[in-house]
């Protein structure tokens, strides 16, 4: 697993093509010739870029769920819907989709930031709605979800 780091602004041109920041595209070398999995995110308007060593290990968590339970079949057709294999080429583009980019809501302004092992690729203006949370909200937020972390479980403090 790779862990990603960094939040980057950037462009797409009218074709839908991203220049990959070289600070960001500097961490995908070991990567970067596998390939990658673009898709629309589960919880945000905004698109997903999974290695595809991560697609596949998330693959193989979703190819576990019984295919004859309908509700099973709903969830995996409607998580790999638009899924498109995409490449990094040799002048450090990414082209985006036009169906992914039109999913998205994706201007010629766009944001990249890496929640651990993948990347999200946000139109700016969705991106700074997002997260602009006040910081008593976030504080709340990070207490219901990480206040309940041990030190001894995993190294949390």
């Amino acid at each position: 697993m790779v862990n990603l780091i960094g939040t980057y602004e950037c462009k797409v041109d009218a074709k839908g093509r991203l220049m990959v920041p070289a600070p960001m595209k500097k961490q995908l070398v070991p990567i970067i010739q596998d390939g990658f999995v673009l898709k629309r995110s589960l919880f945000g308007n905004c698109l997903e870029l999974y290695p595809m060593q991560r697609w596949t290990e998330v693959m193989q968590e979703v190819g576990k769920l019984n295919r004859f339970v309908k509700e099973n079949m709903d969830f995996i057709r409607k998580f790999t819907a638009g899924v498109k294999i995409v490449e990094v080429d040799t002048n450090g583009r990414l082209l985006i989709p036009k169906d992914l980019i039109r999913i998205a809501g994706i201007n010629k302004e766009v944001v990249i930031t890496s929640p651990i092992d993948t990347i999200e690729i946000w139109d700016k203006d969705e991106y700074e709605k997002a997260i602009d949370t006040p910081p008593e909200e976030f504080a709340e937020l990070a207490e219901r979800v990480m206040g309940n972390k041990s030190v001894e479980g995993n190294g949390l403090s």
